[in-house]
């Protein structure tokens, strides 16, 4: 597993982007590839982080105030096993959830 990069979340858990997953992201959320320092801030400082819904995924947030109303937010969602996080996917997204 070739790692990207790590971080510390503002939660102070371990974060990290592996290049199979950045090669999902670039793929799947061409508009997002060039913001690699940005899913990096949104871990680090989030606007919001949320848990949608039972599990171990969190969606961590990060406001674009000069993008379209569709892409205002980047959601990075992150699954938690054993105590570490694994970024899953990054997306524009219209709101938070």
């Amino acid at each position: 597993m070739t790692i990207i990069f790590e971080v510390i979340d503002k939660t102070g858990r371990k974060i990290r982007l592996t290049k199979k997953q950045w090669s999902h992201i670039n793929k799947k959320h061409p508009q997002v590839a060039k913001n690699q320092e940005e899913i990096k801030n949104a871990l680090i400082n989030p606007l919001k982080i949320t848990k949608p819904y039972e599990g171990t995924k969190h969606y961590y947030y990060e406001y674009f105030k000069h993008n379209p109303p569709t892409e205002k937010y980047l959601k990075v969602i992150v699954n938690y096993l054993n105590g570490e996080g694994f970024i899953i996917t990054a997306l524009f997204d219209r709101n938070i959830r």
